[in-house]
């Protein structure tokens, strides 16, 4: 693996930051626990050279395996990954501050990415048509079928999920038949490394992908205005995918950019059972997620009800060391996310919203956290806050949450804890966003299924991994003489 990752939690006091650091005529940069603060790794700092290298190799390859052969080296990979997921899941934790319980729950994503993308990789795609369908028409059939792309796809992916993110970008674009060249978050390279090495072990050929690890500000527009990047593919955030879009220019983009998620409780739910929603949506991955709950509008006859269940759920919501098989949460990314976090929170009391726990931090760690009272008006819940956070907004009628809910930038995803038929398909029908989950989190899919969002939330294009291998192919179509 091209990272260097010291075994935890032995770390020998190391604390020296090597950002930028030259090791030899290699430069380096380090990889932090967010935990201890203490260094884990170190993995290169590409230069613009190193982006031009890459496209280079990649354009002098052209991938010919068949179906069988790109199913063949998904399958191997989720194997390998399946017999190592402890080890996986260890690296996953050390980087990015995530909690084991977590970290597995993410290997197994994984797996499920590599295992759909090899099933999608043996389906035929095409289609036929007659051509004898209209009194113009002749004897001929249409036929269609789908062709890897000419170019490159540039894949950029975050921090918060920091295997997953990266398989949902590579796997359905070997399943294709294509070369990527991936920029992973900085701030959790080791993971993807580790993934591209699984890969490269199940058989993959290297110039199907590279990965290229560094400082954004460096090297990301000479990743994305490469003549031979044809597509871009990114998740983060809004105003740097906003950037994307301005630079890429006449290019294929696929945005995923955040949400804003709603968990809707009407007042003939079962309080309890939407309480433990609330907090499994709220806490889950440290609430860094792009479909966390990020707002919970309760209608407000249930609304104590609901707020002293929800502070139960979160008092027993264990966290602090990612290591520790007991916390179901660890920190956040770094310290100073938590130091937002915390401002957000401080900000919204100081404008009359009430804390009923948490807003305790120490360096990435941050409590687990629930306000009610808040205004829709506020940062806290008019922005994208990435962390474990409940923000409670009461409402009178159906009319007021659709309202609400809507009245934000963002359209990714949302949760309805109701067993009204009438409410249900009015929420599904006029809540603007692109997936709407009865009785479950925001973020609940599978990771075959179409997913992304709206608005500030992308330019509508799914990711997942059947609506990702169309996204990375070109369709054809050709008539035969028939009949």
């Amino acid at each position: 693996m091209s990272g260097t990752p010291n075994d935890h939690p032995a770390f020998r006091g190391e604390t020296l930051r090597l950002c930028g650091e030259k090791t030899g005529r290699a430069r380096t940069f380090g990889v932090f626990d967010p935990y201890s603060g203490l260094r884990v790794g170190s993995v290169p700092l590409a230069s613009v050279d190193d982006v031009r290298a890459a496209f280079d190799y990649a354009a002098a390859y052209q991938p010919r395996l068949t179906r069988h052969a790109r199913a063949e080296i998904l399958t191997r990979a989720a194997a390998l990954l399946g017999e190592r997921a402890d080890a996986a899941s260890d690296l996953i934790s050390l980087e990015s501050g995530l909690s084991k319980q977590d970290s597995r729950h993410e290997i197994g994503r994984v797996g499920d990415v590599l295992r759909f993308a090899a099933a999608e990789a043996l389906r035929d795609d095409g289609q036929s048509f007659s051509c004898d369908l209209t009194p113009h028409g002749q004897a001929r059939r249409v036929f269609t079928q789908r062709e890897p792309l000419a170019g490159v796809i540039v894949a950029i992916t975050p921090f918060n999920h920091p295997m997953n993110q990266v398989a949902h970008k590579v796997a359905p674009a070997i399943a294709t038949n294509n070369r990527v060249l991936l920029k992973p978050s900085e701030k959790v390279p080791l993971s993807a490394l580790y993934f591209a090495d699984l890969l490269y072990e199940a058989g993959l050929p290297a110039p199907m992908l590279q990965v290229l690890t560094g400082a954004p500000d460096e090297i990301a527009d000479a990743l994305i205005t490469h003549p031979l990047a044809e597509l871009v593919t990114f998740t983060g955030g809004v105003a740097i995918g906003k950037h994307i879009a301005e630079r890429a220019g006449y290019r294929r983009l696929v945005l995923e950019l955040g949400g804003n998620d709603p968990l809707i409780v009407l007042e003939d739910a079962d309080v309890e059972r939407a309480a433990a929603l609330a907090a499994q949506g709220s806490y889950k991955n440290s609430g860094q997620r792009c479909t966390a709950v990020k707002r919970i509008l309760v209608q407000n006859r249930v609304l104590d009800d609901f707020c002293q269940a929800l502070v139960a759920h979160t008092r027993d919501w264990s966290y602090g060391d990612p290591f520790d098989a007991a916390n179901r949460m660890g920190t956040v990314i770094d310290a100073d996310a938590a130091a937002r976090i915390e401002a957000r929170v401080n900000e919204a009391v100081a404008q009359g919203a009430r804390l009923l726990t948490g807003n305790t931090r120490r360096g990435a760690l941050y409590a687990p956290t629930v306000l009610d009272r808040v205004n829709p008006a506020m940062t806290l819940v008019r922005e994208e806050t990435f962390g474990p956070v409940s923000p409670v907004i009461g409402f009178d009628t159906l009319d007021d949450a659709i309202r609400i809910s809507n009245g934000t930038a963002f359209g990714l995803s949302s949760g309805v804890c109701t067993d009204r038929q009438d409410a249900i398909a009015r929420l599904v029908n006029e809540l603007h966003v692109g997936t709407v989950n009865v009785w479950e989190v925001p973020g609940y899919r599978l990771e075959l299924t179409p997913f992304g969002g709206i608005k500030d939330s992308g330019l509508g294009h799914k990711e997942g991994v059947q609506e990702s291998m169309k996204n990375y192919t070109n369709l054809k179509t050709f008539s035969l003489p028939w009949g």
